[in-house]
């Protein structure tokens, strides 16, 4: 974006989603929205159905036993088979989300001062996870209740889903299984009969597109500590879903997530715009970018002390910790770095540039002095925590 203003040259965002960026950019008269006609999308999106994989009427298969597959995602799988094209599941990868969830109905573990994501300091092997706190303003938690259903109950939410492919060969035999993912990424599949095993993101095309989609573990994608992990879990999904056929032609989408849920619904009625109109406004209330902007302040306990103590603007913006780098968060060329840590400022975008300009002058006029581990500062980044 501030390419395009500085060259003075067009800027086209093309998507098959849309992200509460753009909605605010479309809001702000920065961008026009260019929507295809009316019944097009209708025309050539696939019928998708969403059903939480905690419902016990669906969570079982065909001939009464407990599977990780609901009755109605192997009914689209085997209808899919029976017209002679690929099926794609869509599986999130082991390890995907380090994170504490309701133990009841799911949600994040959200902070009741700033919505951050509540983290464990460690797991006992008796009460399960302890030590709570933010992991974005650092405020301990010693009373957490979910604000969905009011449980105090808490679960670590960490995804295995190594066996899928395994057990998706069990339920169709002779049917060829395949992986895409990590290392061994598929770029097409043939139009046969086939099930794609995939993690989000490395999909392939499917020669005439696939018969069907099962997103699974849904609950993974939306529950990292991150603030876009609902809004990238559309991207995903819909991009997913976009690789199969038309209703017209049976292409069907099986997603396992509550079917009232917002999010879901957007796919259901492959409307990512109001989806993301609506996102916009409910960051906007608690202010979240891109309603405000966050500079994220990365170094050394001992240098972010300095900062806090010699910003010149630390009073006129809201400073949220210091707390630990979020999970996958390193300091470049500095590994030997005991505790980095992380102070985010949130900042409305009418100050943005004043304290954009002060941060710069305080990093150079540190950046000469011996001794000194250098601060990194990046403007609304993509992994706030």
């Amino acid at each position: 974006v501030q390419r395009s203003v500085l060259d003075g040259t067009p800027l086209l965002f093309s998507s098959v989603d849309r992200t509460p960026e753009v909605a605010e950019y479309v809001r702000r008269g920065w961008a026009h929205e260019v929507s295809p006609r009316p019944g097009l999308i209708r025309e050539l999106a696939p019928r998708v159905i969403a059903v939480t994989d905690a419902d016990p009427t669906q969570a079982r298969d065909v001939a009464g036993g407990r599977t990780r597959l609901p009755a109605v995602a192997l009914t689209m799988a085997r209808e899919s088979i029976d017209v002679d094209a690929p099926v794609l599941v869509q599986v999130p990868r082991k390890g995907y989300i380090p994170t504490l969830l309701c133990g009841t109905c799911r949600s994040p573990a959200r902070c009741r001062r700033c919505n951050g994501p509540i983290r464990a300091g460690r797991m006992d092997a008796v009460y399960g996870p302890v030590d709570l706190a933010c992991g974005w303003c650092g405020v301990p938690e010693t009373s957490y209740r979910c604000v969905d259903c009011g449980s105090r109950a808490l679960r670590a939410g960490v995804v295995g889903a190594g066996r899928t492919a395994e057990e998706l060969g069990r339920m169709f035999p002779g049917i060829r299984v395949r992986t895409s993912g990590g290392g061994d990424i598929l770029d097409t599949v043939p139009a046969e009969p086939a099930i794609v095993v995939s993690t989000p993101g490395a999909e392939p095309v499917a020669t005439g597109g696939y018969g069907a989609a099962l997103l699974l573990d849904s609950w993974a994608l939306l529950s990292r500590p991150d603030l876009r992990a609902v809004q990238n879990a559309l991207r995903l999904w819909i991009g997913a879903a976009s690789l199969v056929r038309p209703a017209s032609e049976g292409g069907k989408v099986f997603l396992s997530a509550d079917s009232e849920s917002p999010v879901a619904q957007a796919l259901v009625r492959w409307s990512p715009q109001g989806w993301a109109e609506r996102e916009l406004a409910d960051r906007s209330e608690v202010g979240f970018p891109p309603a405000v902007h966050m500079f994220a302040v990365d170094g050394p306990a001992a240098s972010l002390a300095e900062f806090l103590d010699g910003f010149r603007l630390i009073e006129r913006v809201e400073v949220l910790g210091p707390v630990d780098l979020p999970p996958g968060e390193e300091l470049p060329g500095h590994s030997e770095v005991e505790d980095p840590e992380r102070v985010l400022l949130r900042v409305p975008p009418p100050q943005v540039g004043e304290v954009a300009s002060e941060l710069h002058a305080f990093i150079v006029s540190r950046s000469g002095r011996r001794g000194t581990h250098p601060l990194r500062v990046r403007l609304d980044p993509v992994n706030i925590g």
